[in-house]
């Protein structure tokens, strides 16, 4: 026997009941300790926190202000709400046969209830599976462990990298502007295309940078929403206003639907704003030239509901989910124009959920798309009571 051989906990009041379970144990290779009270029994497991702990149900409980009778279940259910030993097997074996008995264990957190004589084959039996099952619990939690740490290094590296990107392209951005404005001569016709056709490109880089850089606030908490209230026509007449020249270069037309009963509601107007600038772009990047785009609002029970439709190519219903996922993209023979860090619909997901609200999409291949936004009233923590 070795010291890398598992230790069992043997609790038991009768010395003789002990004797018999160490002899069995340790021919099959473990290493075994033993109390044979409550207390003491608690006090080793969480000392030496054993890989399993063998119970009987009536032992000396006085130190845990237990009944002597029931001993064990309190044993179990303070090793299995302690941090330190939750994660230990516990099987009981006691002489006490009836279907309560085994309820009342389970109910303590027992992994296994045996009745005196025991079969030392079985226990062995439940043993072994028990001891495997919590090898393969511990190894599952640390891969998760280590995940969680690269998902972290991953996300610090990125937003490091994106902090840094983002100071030089804003300077490329404004010399572009100011080449384009004349500032440094006259351009020809090519030239102000080919400069053009270069801005849009880091303004479309600019955008992934930003979308990148809210989605990370978002998802570690950093984000705090100020709701305010907002007319859904007048916003949407702001949204149109703003995206008009970006569709005349592209020859798209956007309309507006407000429905009568669409209500004022509370929300983050910025964050909202960004949310149907990212549909918008969603909506002429994905689709040829001449698409048709339509923004709706109406009431929706307690909130109201959005629609930004398009008469594109479309989303295979088999991407639905997908598209929602950071840095997904699907890509259709139809959308040769696309430019997408796949973030775009991530950050829109975030933003709905972070108002209470949520957001999804119908559409079939060849019929175009229509995301849907439900945003209840006032977002959760800004809510009325309810009366």
């Amino acid at each position: 026997m070795t010291d890398a051989a598992p230790l069992l906990l043997i609790a038991d009041d009768v010395q003789a009941n002990v004797e018999l379970l160490r002899d069995q144990l340790e021919v099959a290779g473990y290493r075994v300790i033993d109390a044979s009270d409550a207390t003491t029994a608690l006090t080793m497991a969480l000392e030496r926190v054993p890989d399993l702990v063998i119970l009987d149900v009536a032992m000396p409980g006085a130190g845990l202000a237990a009944d002597d009778r029931v001993a064990g279940f309190e044993v179990c259910r303070r090793l299995k709400r302690d941090p330190r030993t939750k994660h230990v097997p516990v099987i009981f074996i006691s002489a006490l046969s009836d279907a309560q008995d085994r309820v009342r264990a389970i109910e303590a957190g027992a992994d296994d209830y045996l009745t005196k004589p025991h079969n030392r084959h079985v226990l062995g039996a439940r043993i072994r599976s028990l001891l495997a099952l919590r090898a393969a619990t511990d190894a599952l939690e640390e891969a998760v462990r280590k995940q969680r740490e690269l998902q972290m290094v991953r996300d610090d590296l990125v937003k490091m990298i994106v902090h840094d990107l983002k100071t030089p392209l804003t300077t490329v951005l404004a010399t572009l502007e100011m080449v384009l404005d004349g500032d440094f001569g006259p351009l020809s016709d090519g030239q102000r295309n080919a400069l053009g056709e270069a801005e849009g490109q880091a303004e479309d880089l600019l955008g992934a940078i930003e979308d990148l850089l809210e989605v990370t606030r978002i998802e570690s908490g950093a984000v705090t929403i100020t709701p305010t209230p907002i007319a859904p026509a007048a916003f949407l007449s702001e949204m149109q206003f703003d995206w008009q020249h970006r569709c005349a270069q592209e020859g798209a037309t956007c309309s507006i639907d407000v429905a009568d009963d669409a209500p004022v509601f509370e929300a983050d107007k910025t964050l909202l704003r960004r949310v149907f600038a990212n549909l918008l772009q969603n909506a002429l990047s994905h689709a040829p030239n001449g698409v048709a785009i339509t923004m709706s609002a109406r009431r929706e029970a307690t909130g109201i509901l959005f629609t930004v439709a398009d008469t594109g190519p479309g989303i295979p219903r088999e991407y639905h989910e997908l598209i929602f996922r950071k840095f997904e993209q699907v890509r259709t023979p139809n959308a040769p124009k696309l430019r997408s860090s796949g973030l775009g619909l991530a950050f829109c997901r975030l933003v709905a959920e972070s108002h209470g609200g949520r957001i999804w999409v119908t559409s079939e291949l060849g019929h175009g798309a229509q995301f849907h936004l439900y945003l209840p009233d006032a977002p959760p923590s800004v809510a009325p009571a309810a009366e």
